[in-house]
C-alpha cells in the first residue's frame, strides 16, 4: 500500500508538529493533526486515512477506545508512547506497532513501513 494520508492523534502540539515534519521527510504529504479524541473521531468520520498514529496517553484519557474504532473501520494504526512496551495495554491491543518517543526519521520510516505493510507485530 502507498501511504498518502495520515492522521496524527497527539495532545502535545510540539510532538505532533515534529511527527508531521518527519512524515513529510519520509514522503507523506497529506497529514492531519487531531489534538483530542473528539477531533480524531470527527476526522475519521469525514475523511479517509491510510493509517493513524495514536499517542497512548491523552492527558486524562487514552487512545485505546479510538484504536478500536479504527480497527472496526479497517484503518491501520500504531501507537506512539514514551513507554517502551505494551504490557500495560489492553490484551487486544498489545500486538499493535509501537513507536517510542523520542523518535527520529529512521524510526519513523520503519514505523510507516510496518503500518503500510499491515504488519501487526510490535516494534
Amino acid at each position: 500500500m502507498t501511504v498518502q494520508r495520515v492522521l496524527i492523534l497527539e495532545d502535545n502540539l510540539i510532538i505532533a508538529m515534529e511527527a508531521e515534519e518527519i512524515l513529510r521527510l519520509v514522503g507523506i504529504q497529506q497529514i492531519e493533526i487531531a489534538s483530542n479524541l473528539e477531533q480524531a473521531v470527527n476526522a475519521v468520520h469525514s475523511e479517509h486515512y491510510d493509517f493513524a498514529m495514536l499517542d497512548v496517553n491523552l492527558g486524562e484519557s487514552t487512545s485505546f477506545g479510538f484504536a478500536r474504532l479504527l480497527m472496526d473501520r479497517g484503518i491501520s494504526f500504531g501507537f506512539v508512547s514514551g513507554y517502551s512496551d505494551t504490557l500495560d495495554f489492553p490484551a487486544d491491543l498489545r500486538h499493535v506497532p509501537l513507536l517510542n518517543k523520542p523518535f527520529d526519521e529512521q524510526a519513523m520510516r520503519l514505523f510507516v513501513h510496518t503500518l503500510a505493510a499491515g504488519d501487526s507485530s510490535a516494534m
